[in-house]
């Protein structure tokens, strides 16, 4: 038994009541002082290697719309507002080392993949995450594609964990000939594409469509090369020279599609371009004056659309990478990272299953966060319906487009709109839902 004289006093007890109190507040502090846990978005893509370029300029977009969500609080959540965290991780254009990166991020913490720069890799990552996610429900994971435009994966292949903010081949396809059947002038044309499933998908969809919408339009050549290993395109020039075209339709793009071009500009060859990507990664400034009136690409925005949101968007995108070899700016990045924040917000969680409920039928306006785009998320196939636009090569300035495109003299001009309703194509989705 505790003796009298070893009693607290009355002035102790208050000095370990306010000890305890003190304590107490100094806890409540360092946790309220605490960074809140940021969301990780896991970036997998060929940050090296031949395409390492294209993977590097998808990183500066997604850095920069990253940044931007967190310079104005982050995402707002019933817990608090908490921060997006953007992770690099390189699989060298590698599909199998995609796949091992994707168990890494998913160790890490993140539960939004975002991919884009090849279509093999995004269906090996589609089909890797449904086994994933029905095996590991605690930890499902949701998978956001900005450039992965193979028709399948949002038709055959669909996922519920996967969306896609990009128009895929046909849709741009679609866009592309149709401009092409305006062109009276036109009489002889020639596909070239990468050997892989997009590559095929946009050479065989681009003779049924001329061959419906322009049957007057002969097919000289027809092409597929090894992706990424060919290092000197002058043997496919001298083909496409053979052949009498007049206009050269490829869905190649980064390096591919650079020295292509180079190599027919070598030869003098008057010829348009139809193109997916004809108007970044160095294409510009390798045809110089040649482009002008020749190349055209299709996209979802460009630089020249007019509005002074575009203009905004481009003067704080440059400010932010000023040297013009990282001039690479894409709306619809911008827009999957909002749309992803939107759903979040929406679902009041950052969970797979919500937020891909809360993403699907989404219609999103950019303006008022500083994305001059909008889209809608169809929810049968989640594919993003958004405008497009087919936009021609010209020089900047005096009269000509108000931007260039990385430094180059040149920019791009619009040739025609589509409206969102107009891109749309019917979706072969049947879909599995958990």
């Amino acid at each position: 038994m505790m003796s009298p004289t070893s009693l607290p006093t009355r002035r102790q007890w208050v000095q370990q009541i306010a000890g305890a109190v003190g304590l107490l507040a100094g806890m409540s502090a360092a946790v309220a002082a605490a960074p809140a846990e940021p969301i990780r978005l896991a970036l997998i893509e060929g940050l090296s290697g031949p395409f390492g370029n294209a993977g590097e300029a998808v990183f500066r977009n997604l850095q920069f719309t990253v940044e931007r969500v967190n310079a104005r609080g982050g995402v707002k959540l019933p817990g608090g507002a908490r921060p997006l965290a953007l992770l690099r991780l390189d699989s060298k254009g590698n599909t199998e080392e995609a796949l091992s990166l994707l168990r890494s991020a998913i160790d890490q913490g993140a539960r939004f993949i975002l991919q884009g720069n090849s279509s093999a890799t995004a269906a090996a990552l589609i089909d890797a995450l449904n086994k994933h996610n029905e095996r590991e429900p605690q930890r499902r994971v949701l998978f956001l594609n900005y450039s992965a435009v193979d028709p399948s994966l949002t038709n055959e292949r669909c996922s519920f964990w996967h969306f896609r903010f990009d128009a895929h081949a046909d849709m741009r396809l679609n866009a592309l000939t149709d401009v092409m059947r305006a062109d009276t002038r036109l009489k002889k044309a020639y596909l070239i594409g990468q050997d892989y499933s997009f590559g095929q998908q946009v050479v065989r969809r681009a003779r049924e469509m001329i061959a419906a919408k322009r049957p007057d339009i002969e097919i000289v050549g027809e092409e597929l090369h090894p992706m990424g290993r060919v290092k000197d395109f002058l043997p496919y020039a001298t083909k496409i020279r053979a052949s009498g075209a007049q206009a050269v339709v490829t869905g190649n793009w980064g390096n591919d599609l650079t020295l292509l071009v180079k190599a027919v500009r070598d030869l003098g060859l008057n010829v348009k371009f139809y193109t997916f990507y004809g108007n970044a990664l160095g294409v510009p400034a390798t045809l110089g004056d040649a482009g002008v009136g020749t190349v055209l690409a299709v996209s979802e925005w460009h630089f020249n659309v007019g509005d002074a949101g575009s203009d905004a968007m481009v003067g704080a995108f440059r400010r932010r990478f000023p040297n013009p070899q990282e001039d690479y700016l894409h709306a619809r990045m911008q827009l999957m990272v909002e749309m992803a924040v939107a759903a979040m917000e929406k679902a009041r969680s950052t969970e797979a299953v919500p937020v891909a409920r809360a993403l699907e039928g989404l219609s999103f306006q950019g303006a008022a966060v500083g994305v001059p785009h909008s889209g809608l998320m169809r929810a049968e196939d989640h594919q993003l319906i958004q405008p497009l636009y087919v936009s021609g090569m010209d020089r900047a300035g005096a009269g000509g487009p108000k931007w260039d495109v990385e430094g180059s003299g040149y920019g791009f001009r619009t040739v025609r709109r589509f409206d969102g309703p107009l891109t749309a194509l019917p979706s072969r989705c049947t879909m599995t839902r958990p």
